[in-house]
């Protein structure tokens, strides 16, 4: 592997202090070696004069599979939403049409600088893409979509609870923990309402038993919430923690709806959240009580969601709207840019068990790091702040350079594991046919 240098920006280290450093960072064995220091060579070397490197971001609730659906399941509300498109579009779904779903995804993560994603995709193909994940130096955690309940649910989706749970298996037993550790396997049970109890409560034990991460929807919509508790005799949040859903290794997308219960349920078990605010305006679904759950030490961190209901798959769209909704609901003085970033960085690897290895920039972590130009006109002139300046100002081409793992996947804006023309002609011609056999006309 080569040495990497990258030199001449600024450092935000997201580290215990903060600390922000001008200098350069060195790269040597897929980790960082010495930072902010001078003089020294490597294999490969990164100019980052005008540039900030910060820590790659990571997005802790994504759906690759959805990423072909972009635009095709607009202005809609959460059940119908699913009902009328995103279940016949994943019922129609291929190999083809997922790994060239996955391929569009993950090079849009890169290109705005997400090195790492927790992604349920759906219930079918996921094999396709563990593969995209591995050929594009990507790193993630991977879970095969489980829907075992619903009678709205399209055929295609429809699992026996013991198949769901043997094709989970199979893919843990494959994937988890290979490329390095790169990859990883997680039980992503759909949400309450597409998983029967005994699904929910077989993943909690098998969660445990093999040391992976749960990752669920919960308490997203008013109507899902009405649903559950009415199957259920039991908030959303509770009903999942009855079945052992929660604890350090469990993430639950969205939770725009809590009471008081769920929220100390949430506190006391440090179950994480996926907070995603772009996709609960886009569907309507509410404005998450963020402010409200830091203070209380609950794990919060940011994911966009998947491209049929955001559109985009972008970070810096994410960190600023979380920070400004917060804001006009509590006071200018919530969530500062500082914050933000945190919780778009090392917040999301703490949440997914990874803050020892990214996260931030510190001697001996995997260089999981992006360069962002810093010289475009919507960032001049430079908040006194570095951290404003990224939050507020900054946006998704600025990000110039990306490495992985040590690697580099992006190089001034070219990728280097894929060919971004071939990804857009496969794209159009798989959304293409997967719309037709969803029978869903454009």
């Amino acid at each position: 592997m080569e040495s990497i240098l990258i030199k001449g920006g600024t450092l935000l280290t997201m580290d215990a202090h903060e600390a922000v450093q001008e200098g350069d960072l060195l790269i040597e064995g897929g980790r960082i070696t010495r930072i902010a220091e001078r003089g020294m060579t490597a294999d490969v070397v990164i100019d980052a004069t005008d540039c900030a490197v910060l820590p790659g971001f990571v997005q802790t609730h994504i759906h690759l599979c959805q990423t072909l659906f972009r635009g095709a399941a607009d202005d809609l509300s959460l059940l119908d939403w699913l009902k009328k498109r995103v279940w016949p579009m994943e019922a129609g779904h291929t190999a083809e049409s997922i790994r060239a779903s996955a391929q569009l995804g993950i090079a849009e993560l890169i290109q705005s600088g997400t090195t790492c994603a927790l992604t349920m995709e759906t219930v079918s193909h996921t094999e396709e893409v563990f593969k995209v994940v591995a050929e594009t130096g990507f790193r993630a955690t991977v879970g095969k979509c489980m829907m075992d309940r619903g009678d709205d649910v399209p055929a295609g989706l429809h699992e026996k609870t013991d198949e769901s749970i043997n094709a989970s298996l199979e893919l843990l037993e494959r994937w988890h923990g290979s490329a390095n550790g790169r990859i990883r396997y997680c039980f992503a049970p759909r949400f309450a309402l597409s998983c029967t109890s005994e699904l929910l409560g077989r993943v909690a034990q098998l969660a445990r038993e093999r040391g992976v991460m749960v990752h669920t929807h919960s308490s997203e919509n008013r109507n899902e919430c009405e649903l559950v508790e009415r199957d259920s005799g039991l908030r959303n949040v509770a009903y999942l923690d009855s079945l052992g859903l929660s604890g350090r290794h469990v993430m639950l997308a969205h939770c725009v709806h809590l009471d008081e219960q769920e929220l100390e349920i949430l506190s006391t078990t440090q179950t994480n959240v996926a907070h995603c605010p772009s996709s609960n305006l886009k569907l309507g679904s509410g404005i998450a009580p963020v402010a409200t759950m830091l203070d209380r030490g609950i794990s919060v961190s940011l994911g966009a969601d998947g491209a049929a209901c955001n559109n985009r798959l972008d970070m810096f769209t994410e960190m600023r709207t979380m920070a400004l909704l917060q804001k006009a609901l509590h006071g200018p003085e919530v969530i500062p840019a500082a914050r933000a970033l945190r919780i778009a960085t090392i917040d999301g690897a703490r949440a997914l068990g990874l803050e020892n290895e990214i996260g931030s920039l510190e001697v001996g972590k995997r260089a999981d790091v992006i360069v962002v130009a810093l010289d475009n006109v919507h960032s001049i002139p430079r908040a006194p702040q570095l951290a404003s300046t990224l939050v507020y100002s900054a946006q998704a081409n600025d990000v110039r350079d990306v490495i992985i793992d040590g690697a580099v996947v992006m190089r001034e804006r070219q990728l280097v594991n894929a060919n971004e023309k071939n990804i857009i002609a496969d794209a159009t011609l798989q959304r293409k046919n997967l719309m037709l056999r969803a029978g869903i006309e454009e």
